[in-house]
């Protein structure tokens, strides 16, 4: 006979609602971990995106993510002539707001040139940019569908294509269009101040300026010693693929990480606490059936077996409502939530070292029964 099981049975309404309570609790948890990877995914996405392998940006800046960065565009040529350089291509990188069926819609905006590296890695409907001017790919996020008219600047773009889960690090869908209208977009001034510029005789500046200047390498090229070439040009600097995935780590989400796990770590707490409460209680309310048990020669092995049974009953009970929960309704979020099997197996054994430590308080208590207090009244 299954005491602990006998027990849950004779008040299972109590149990059942507590194992929801906790699960909602333990879902949370999920879905903080899981925000925390959506984090890092998006930041590294438009980073990845391209598959270079080198990124020259000015001199003393780490952008062009993580600060802002402008250096010619025609330097492109001149890193294509490195040795061990396969291609490469100028981008640039701008948030633009404007309006879309009435309502506000923010575009994390790549310019790059169709030829060269930078455009968009995936285009599952539509097609890609075929004229040099005025045609966008979207991602999907920004609800904007084949053939619609959205208006970036001065001009009019018509959506040709689009891709899937090309998200900016701050959530902002991706749009991809040419270097040249993006050139036009970030650079150029608006009609009264460039007439400012002009009587003032400064408007005569090249507009070939770029975020940043992406290269593939061949095969068998070092990143490192293409970067160390480089960087003897006193004006640029040259960021490897696996320095620039560090830098957007370290930079754009170290403190939202430290922000999640702290938040995290006290929800388990939180939910250590709970479970230890209600074994606390479940066990205070049968302390004469726990001294009969003793009275009639039942080891503690069978006492302290019961009680750490219920402890886990309830927290992989609630672990499954709470991840059945989120796995189901992450896709609702409006910023990408990631869950990796790893990270549900590791939460699990984390809630099984919880119920396991919360469980030793009730223990304590059993073990203190008196055998004798099961003659009394």
């Amino acid at each position: 006979m299954n005491l602990a099981y006998r027990d849950i049975r004779h008040n299972f309404g109590r149990f059942f609602l507590t194992s929801i309570g906790l699960g909602l609790l333990l879902g949370v948890v999920l879905a903080m971990i899981g925000i925390y990877r959506g984090l890092v995914v998006e930041a590294l996405t438009v980073a990845r995106s391209p598959a270079v392998d080198l990124w020259v940006v000015e001199a003393n800046t780490r952008g062009p993510f993580a600060e802002a960065s402008r250096i010619p565009g025609d330097l492109r040529e001149a890193i294509a002539r490195i040795a061990g350089v396969a291609a490469a291509g100028s981008v640039t990188y701008q948030t633009v707001e404007t309006q879309h069926l009435g309502s506000k819609l923010r575009l994390y905006v790549v310019g790059h040139e169709p030829t060269r590296p930078g455009g968009p890695p995936e285009i599952v409907e539509g097609r890609g940019i075929g004229r040099s001017h005025y045609e966008m790919v979207a991602d999907r996020g920004t609800g904007l569908h084949l053939g619609d008219r959205i208006r970036l600047g001065r001009n009019m773009f018509t959506v040709v294509g689009l891709t899937r889960q090309q998200v900016a690090s701050g959530g902002d869908p991706v749009a991809y269009i040419t270097l040249l209208d993006a050139q036009k977009l970030q650079f150029d001034l608006a009609p009264p101040a460039a007439r400012v510029q002009l009587a003032r005789g400064t408007s005569g500046a090249s507009r070939d300026t770029v975020n940043a200047v992406i290269a593939r390498l061949d095969p068998n090229a070092s990143p490192e010693a293409v970067a160390q070439t480089v960087r003897r040009w006193k004006h640029l600097a040259a960021i490897t693929q696996e320095q620039q995935e560090l830098i957007l780590t370290s930079s754009l989400v170290d403190r939202a990480r430290r922000q999640i796990g702290l938040f995290t770590s006290l929800l388990l707490i939180v939910s250590a606490v709970i479970i230890a409460l209600i074994i606390y209680t479940m066990t205070m309310e049968k302390l004469k059936q726990i001294a009969t048990l003793k009275l009639i020669g039942a080891p503690n092995r069978t006492i302290i077996g019961m009680i750490v049974q219920q402890a886990l009953a309830l927290g992989f009970i609630g672990f499954g409502i709470g991840a059945t929960l989120i796995l189901n309704i992450k896709d609702h979020f409006p910023r990408r939530v990631v869950l990796e099997p790893d990270n549900v197996a590791i939460l699990g054994l984390v809630v099984f070292a919880v119920c396991l430590v919360a469980s030793g308080l009730g223990v304590r208590a059993a073990l203190r029964v008196d055998p004798a207090t099961a003659l009394g009244g």
